[in-house]
């Protein structure tokens, strides 16, 4: 086990350039080769599927539509008749379909999702003939097969209809319940335990005395973990003590897929999260050059992943958004989570130092023109919460770049995106 004594003191989690910190796309990296997708499923009722993601290819169990109808109020006629005058034989509804075979010179009047007779191989629109007492005349030129539904036209019996992977949206329980699916496998939720640590934090509700703080990460964790579909288990507040953290960790590991902490993976000297888990599991690293968010401690203890983040409110939001998320997602099995990024004109002059990846709270908007734009929330402490609640966006400056002057051109990642 690392003492504390053993940690390099040569470099803060506040400097700019630390040689020791991984770039943001190594650390991705790293975090994909160390998961494997949840091999559990459940199968539920599609109405309880909204978010969910499949654990298997849906086919089709019938075509779609299930026969050929009309796609709107009008005619039915067979095409090589449309100039001659036709007798009008009968009425098709949505779920009363004419019963016999369109004969020669004949036609019938035919409702939208009805099906088309035997006979017909073209609708035409109710405002496109002149009717007489029982017969019509079409008033203009029409296409073979127009105004026509055909059987299987969107989706054809046994073809995969939804795969593997999807996050299923309100569109895709229709589709389901288009086929008649009553029940979906969907990977089961994940399980996610997360604490807060350290002596100055407070329960929100109690008492504050001098020097100590509320806990808000919890709360921000919990409202993520939910968003995402997660099973959560809030472990409340572990003090700094060594013994009490280690207690925590070996209950969240037999209880829990995904382990999260906030606070304690810094190189202060009650900072015991990560030597924790470099004596009950394993470290894959733990700092990132990107800012805020230095410090996160990713790893392995029995079969939980772990993620370590840092206390600092925006902070732990950011790494959350950037690396936990996406990491969770894919446990899931989800085949598609990248984060869209804009590139959006700022109109503020931007503060940085080369040597870290900058996530900056901005606000996107659009301004007199009528284009988007984008400009700073103000403070970009990692301190201040009210930064992100401010914001809809963050403004990511690369990891090279100084200070950014009013009119560039930068990254923009809007929490639509993310939230």
């Amino acid at each position: 086990m690392t003492n504390k004594q053993d940690t390099p003191a040569a470099t803060s989690c506040a400097d700019d350039f630390d040689p020791n910190s991984l770039n943001m796309e190594d650390a991705i990296k790293r975090i994909q080769s160390m998961l494997s997708p949840l091999n559990a499923y459940e199968q539920i009722d599609i109405r309880r599927a909204l978010g969910k993601t499949l654990f298997e290819n849906v086919k089709s169990t019938i075509n779609v539509p299930a026969y050929t109808n009309s796609a709107m109020d009008g005619y039915a006629i067979k095409h090589a008749e449309r100039e001659n005058n036709l007798l009008l034989s009968g009425t098709a509804f949505a779920g009363k379909p004419f019963e016999g075979t369109l004969k020669d010179n004949e036609t019938i009047r035919i409702m939208t999702g009805a099906a088309i007779p035997e006979g017909a191989d073209t609708v035409v629109m109710q405002e496109h003939v002149e009717t007489q007492e029982s017969s019509i005349k079409l008033t203009r030129p029409i296409s073979f097969g127009e105004n026509i539904r055909k059987q299987g036209e969107d989706l054809k019996l046994g073809e995969t209809a939804l795969q593997k992977g999807r996050q299923l949206r309100a569109s895709d329980i229709g589709l389901l319940a288009s086929m008649g699916i009553s029940e979906v496998k969907v990977t089961r939720n994940l399980r996610v335990a997360f604490f807060s640590t350290g002596d100055e934090l407070k329960n929100v509700g109690e008492p504050l005395e001098h020097g100590q703080i509320y806990d808000s990460n919890r709360y921000t964790l919990h409202c993520m973990l939910e968003k995402l579909g997660c099973n959560v288990l809030d472990m409340g507040i572990i003090p700094d003590n060594i013994d009490e953290i280690e207690s925590a960790f070996n209950t969240a590991s037999k209880n829990s897929d995904v382990l999260i902490t906030s606070g304690g993976v810094s190189v202060g000297e009650a900072d015991f999260v990560k030597i924790t888990l470099e004596k009950l599991g394993k470290v894959n690293f733990w700092k990132i050059a990107m800012k805020p968010g230095r410090p996160l401690a990713v790893g392995t203890i029995d079969n939980a992943y772990f993620f370590g983040l840092p206390g600092n409110p925006v902070s732990a939001m950011v790494t959350f958004y950037q690396f936990v998320q996406p990491a969770l997602r894919f446990l899931m099995g989800q085949s598609q989570f990248e984060n869209s990024v804009l590139h959006i004109k700022c109109i503020s002059k931007l503060k940085k130092r080369p040597g870290r990846v900058e996530f900056q709270r901005g606000i996107l908007f659009k301004d007199e023109n009528g284009d988007f734009v984008v400009k700073t929330t103000g403070n970009q402490g990692s301190h201040v919460l009210s930064s992100m609640s401010k914001a809809n966006c963050f403004i990511i400056l690369e990891q090279d770049s100084g200070n950014i002057d009013e009119g560039t051109i930068v990254k923009v990642q809007t929490f639509e995106s993310l939230m």
